[in-house]
């Protein structure tokens, strides 16, 4: 369940979570041995068979039954079915379902993004059958009994009341109304108080009634089952689902640039944030961006936003920039806090090298530092336990990048030249970016 929204999630973000403390090693790029898995029902997943532990870990996704398909004026439903999907179930109430949960020692969660909604399951082999049964419950027959319901809601409720006078929760809202106004990404995932009241059991059943289907559906899985195995499994879970779903177009949106918008808050410090375009995980420039974005702020102590606002100035403790690919939108934004006494400076610095990186690009070191990180990297993000590795090949379906994602990647990285680059930083960086700021007012 999302219990809020913050505005930057990366490339598939939503959909490629590890959790931590799964019993699994980490596994070399070259280790994933994937799998094409069709059931005798039709039902598609990519399967990893790994038999060092007797766990089985299943990550599974519905695309586009995300807060986009949240009904009008009821933003907020798919995040409060996220919340409700292991509180009880078919013939067994809420207690009695978690108690199972526990005994059997399953693993269940679900988790709603913008533009999906997607599960986490996780078995003992020993206790395989028991487990996929109360996820075929889980997922086919909710009870949304009005007890859970109002404690869920109740629990969502007082995170948004928590967070109103929060700077960073105040800076996303703005941002998104801002980058995205009128369109469904405008809309907090987590729903508001005014619409929350009002989402009851037939809401979230006519939700997950035409959300869940078979042709929306996607799945990974990863552990000690056989393909024969699974595509049993995956009929008893998924098989009674809708053919196709039923969800509602979501148009396409470009982010709205060049704004400048200030929200007044007596806090020490100014939070920041910058939108610019950006390229979405299909196009064929997206790894010239990614590189480019990686010499910019993407994350690394080396990169130059870091380097020219926090070493060089001391005006933040962090400085960072995103590449954002949605379904229907991509964009780069800008994210860092400051003192308040600073920053318009640190505002003017970030827009000297955005302007810097449109018209030289990045230097031959700093791509090639920035290649071998971004090849580096992917293990140990991607493939570092069970359902990480579940989740990413959710996420290779999900962008259709095809089975064989992984063993192209560093290729497909070394291809990009620095003509690439350059090209890519000027089409997304020689923008005028919309600017947010959440912090004392003239500051």
């Amino acid at each position: 369940m999302t219990a809020f929204f913050r505005p930057f999630a990366g490339p598939v973000a939503a959909l490629l979570l590890s959790v931590a403390g799964l019993a699994a090693s980490a596994m070399p790029a070259a280790a994933v041995d994937i799998q094409e898995v069709t059931s005798p029902g039709g039902i598609h997943a990519l399967l990893v068979e790994d038999y060092t532990n007797p766990l089985i870990a299943v990550k599974f996704a519905f695309k586009g039954a995300g807060a986009t398909a949240d009904p009008e004026g009821k933003a907020g439903t798919a995040n409060l079915l996220s919340g409700l999907l292991d509180e009880g179930a078919g013939d067994i109430g809420s207690a009695e379902f978690q108690a199972k949960l526990d005994e059997l020692g399953v693993s269940l969660s679900y988790d709603a993004s913008y533009d999906g909604f997607s599960g986490n399951f996780r078995t003992l082999v020993e206790n395989q059958d028991a487990a996929f049964d109360l996820l075929r419950l889980s997922v086919n027959a909710p009870r949304f009994d009005e007890e859970p319901v109002n404690r869920i809601r109740a629990q969502i409720l007082t995170g948004i009341v928590s967070n109103e006078n929060d700077p960073d929760t105040l800076a996303g809202k703005a941002f998104r109304e801002t980058v995205f106004a009128g369109h469904p990404y405008g809309r907090p995932v987590e729903g508001t108080r005014e619409t929350l009241p009002g989402i009851g059991k037939a809401d979230l059943e006519a939700f997950r009634a035409k959300g869940f289907a078979r042709d929306d559906l996607y799945v990974g899985v990863v552990g000690a089952i056989d393909g024969k195995t699974l595509g049993e499994k995956l009929d008893e879970v998924f098989g009674s689902l809708p053919a196709k779903a039923d969800l509602p177009p979501v148009p396409e949106v470009q982010p709205i640039t060049g704004k400048s918008v200030a929200v007044a808050l007596n806090v020490p410090q100014t939070v920041i944030q910058l939108a610019l375009p950006g390229v979405k995980r299909d196009d064929p420039n997206f790894f010239a961006a990614y590189l480019m974005n990686q010499v910019l702020g993407g994350g690394s102590f080396s990169s130059r936003l870091y380097q020219e606002v926090r070493e060089k100035r001391g005006l933040a403790y962090g400085v960072s920039s995103f590449l954002a690919s949605y379904d229907h939108a991509a964009m780069l934004g800008v994210s860092t806090a400051t003192r308040s006494d600073k920053a318009q400076e640190s505002v003017e610095i970030i827009r000297q090298e955005l302007t810097r990186m449109a018209e030289d690009g990045p230097t031959e070191d700093e791509l090639a530092k920035a290649k071998a990180y971004v090849k580096g990297s992917y293990a140990i993000r991607n493939l570092d336990s069970s359902l990480a590795i579940a989740s990413t090949l959710v996420g290779i379906q999900l962008d259709d990048l095809g089975r064989d994602y992984i063993d192209r990647r560093e290729g497909l990285i070394d291809a990009v030249t620095m003509d690439d680059v350059k090209a890519m930083a000027k089409t997304l960086l020689s923008v005028d970016p919309t600017v947010v700021t959440v912090g004392p007012a003239g500051a």
